[in-house]
């Protein structure tokens, strides 16, 4: 009799079980999520001179922990976590083999603009609430791996919307916009479409832990943008503004996290000798100076992206590795 009870209530249990995961496989629009009961304990890393510390708030400064970053770049994350099954897979064991590795920080992207099913931000200020779950998901599993996120919140190039498609956004509302996706940086209204989009992603509470982003440990820092670029350097003052006016609003919002640019470590035509270690004239024409735009109040660190294959495609090992030892290391 005991038996035939028991089996009366664990049978319909299973199925509800059974039933459930199989809705969350194959409800991709909006899966049934199960919120985290249990996260494991991260404190928020801060800049401490030249040093990264991981903040214990009842521990004096001298004796806080230093955090050494030994990190890589997936920009695909997000766009793999979209869908749950065989993507969600390979994110999941990208960040374990980083943990297994001895890694501690990984880049990936927090924006996609535009049209298209993988889009976040479908128009200004309008979300793709599935991709944002696919986010929810990255920042969960990197917390689960101890694993600490660099975000970045958009792109230069037009892959993925970047500045380029806030630009059409504009015009196609109706504002006088210059064709130049230098508006970008000088525009009023697109401005104000940015920081909706950094204030919506800052404000996101994770749907899978219930953390809001701007409270969440696994995130080591913000990004402003993916390598910023302008036409010309006569955009190199414009340019400065917008990281100075950006960097302010993210930290009015979020003091918790650190915030970096996103440079390529170009030297402007104003810098001291910084021409020497360009890899090209061309470089100086673009309205980037690693030296002033990492020097605004609100940046944190500073950082290189080198691609000495991409900028210097004639010239030999020998002379690439000699470029890659002068540019200037993250601080």
């Amino acid at each position: 009799m005991a038996s035939d009870w028991r089996d009366k209530k664990l049978y319909p249990l299973l199925g509800i079980l059974l039933l459930s995961i199989f809705l969350y496989f194959n409800l991709g629009s909006n899966p049934i999520t199960f919120p985290i009961l249990w996260q494991s304990h991260m404190g928020f890393v801060s800049a401490n001179s030249t040093h990264f510390i991981i903040v214990n708030p009842r521990a004096p400064l001298e004796n806080q922990s230093t955090f050494y970053i030994n990190g890589w770049n997936s920009y695909w994350l997000m766009q793999e976590s979209v869908w749950a099954g065989p993507s969600r897979s390979r994110v999941s064991k990208m960040l374990k083999k980083g943990a297994e590795m001895g890694l501690t920080v990984c880049r990936t992207w927090a924006f996609n603009d535009g049209a298209g099913p993988n889009a976040l931000q479908i128009s200004p200020g309008v979300f793709n609430e599935r991709v944002f779950r696919g986010l929810d998901y990255v920042i969960v599993e990197a917390r689960k791996r101890g694993i600490r996120l660099i975000l970045s919140l958009v792109n230069n190039l037009s892959n993925f919307g970047g500045k380029a498609q806030y630009v059409r956004w504009a015009q196609e509302a109706g504002h006088n916009v210059s064709s130049s996706t230098d508006s970008f940086f000088s525009h009023p209204m697109i401005k104000d479409y940015y920081k909706a989009y950094v204030k919506a992603i800052l404000s996101r509470k994770n749907s899978l832990s219930g953390v809001k982003y701007a409270d969440e440990p696994a995130i080591f820092a913000w990004e402003l943008m993916n390598e910023p670029r302008c036409s010309s350097s006569s955009s190199a003052l414009i340019l400065q503004a917008w990281l100075n006016e950006m960097a302010a609003f993210v930290k009015s919002l979020d003091q918790k996290h650190l915030v970096t640019v996103g440079l390529e470590g170009f030297y402007g035509l104003n810098t001291t000798k910084g021409l020497e270690v360009n890899p090209g004239e061309w470089a100086a024409s673009l309205g980037s100076d690693f030296i002033q735009n990492s020097a605004i109040e609100n940046i944190d660190f500073a950082s290189v992206h080198a691609y000495p294959d991409s900028w210097m495609p004639h010239d030999d090992m020998e002379a690439k590795a000699r470029f890659l030892s002068r540019q200037p290391r993250i601080c």
